[in-house]
């Protein structure tokens, strides 16, 4: 073969090549999420529950020239893709999860929680505790239906003042048309556990088990709960929904959003929460930040800059 019949040989594979390599189809999807860090002798792992656009411009109380503003800023556009995230804490002796996504109580974009948690090593049969921030539908839909429990061996922690409240008959009744939905939720993801006596609220700030203990951060919901978790004098505060919007919330904590029962408590809950972990230079974590939704805060003029941690392989 001349060296002439070599080079067409040699280009004809490549073009078969390119275009078999351009035929492919894309995959549009992603890998299951989790994230794997540390916390002293605890193992973390934030899980990702998928995503959701959120009308974030009709939600945000804010002025709209100042949250396009803000939406440009981060190239950003409404609806806004939205993360919801839950974390995973591996004691050593007890292995707790912290929320459970929406399952099939927020569309078809969640629900992928127990998908990362297989992806990331562990079973839901597997999970001792579950605590719950607060009961709104993606944070407790994951916990399964009132036929079968997503998490067949765990006890469910929440604070009373939320079980009271999204527990209540008497309370949906008042409440408006558009939040009625919310209860059922509640009521639908809690039944297998409340029927076995799995489930177990709380009043207040409890040690939970040895280094996790609740806190309150009561506001967005009437019994809104955050987690510390600390291991060997570092730390990790769970803050659940104190935040949803990092394009603007780290700038200018004082914008609120529809969600907050009482916008006011809700305020002051997540200025006391930003304001604390600048000071300590702890890690947070939350339920709506960009996944996995862990970083530091640093002080920035009268908002915060967010320090999102780096990629890392725990040792």
């Amino acid at each position: 073969m001349t060296i002439f019949t070599r080079t067409l040989a040699a280009t004809a594979l490549l073009g078969i090549a390119s275009s078999a390599f351009a035929a492919a189809p894309m995959a549009k999807s992603q890998a299951p999420g989790f994230y794997r860090m540390t916390v002293g002798d605890f193992e973390v792992t934030a899980l990702s529950d998928g995503t959701a656009d959120l009308p974030m411009d009709k939600l945000l109380h804010e002025k709209p020239a100042k949250l396009q503003g803000a939406l440009s800023k981060h190239f950003l556009k409404a609806p806004v893709e939205t993360s919801f995230n839950a974390f995973l804490v591996n004691t050593g002796s007890k292995l707790v999860l912290v929320d459970t996504g929406a399952g099939s109580l927020f569309g078809p974009t969640l629900g992928r929680l127990v998908a990362s948690l297989q992806a990331a090593g562990y079973q839901p049969e597997q999970v001792d505790e579950i605590y719950i921030t607060h009961l709104h539908p993606d944070h407790v839909g994951g916990l399964g239906s009132a036929e079968k429990a997503a998490f067949p061996q765990a006890v469910v922690r929440a604070d009373k003042h939320d079980a009271d409240f999204w527990l209540s008959k008497e309370k949906q009744a008042a409440a408006p048309e558009q939040a009625k939905g919310f209860f059922d939720g509640a009521r639908a993801s809690l039944a297998p556990y409340s029927g076995t006596n799995r489930f177990k609220p709380f009043d207040g700030d409890t040690e939970l088990v040895p280094g996790i203990r609740a806190t309150s951060s009561y506001g967005h919901t009437p019994g809104h709960t955050s987690y510390v978790i600390e291991s060997r004098g570092e730390k990790l505060v769970l803050i659940g929904d104190l935040m949803h919007a990092h394009f603007i919330q780290f700038d200018d904590p004082s914008v609120t959003i529809d969600f907050d029962s009482d916008k006011k408590a809700a305020l002051a809950a997540r200025k006391a929460a930003f304001a604390n972990a600048a000071k300590g230079g702890y890690l947070i974590g939350a339920a709506h930040l960009p996944f996995p939704g862990v970083g530091h805060l640093r002080s920035n003029g009268k908002g915060y800059q967010f320090v999102p941690v780096t990629y890392s392989v725990p040792r």
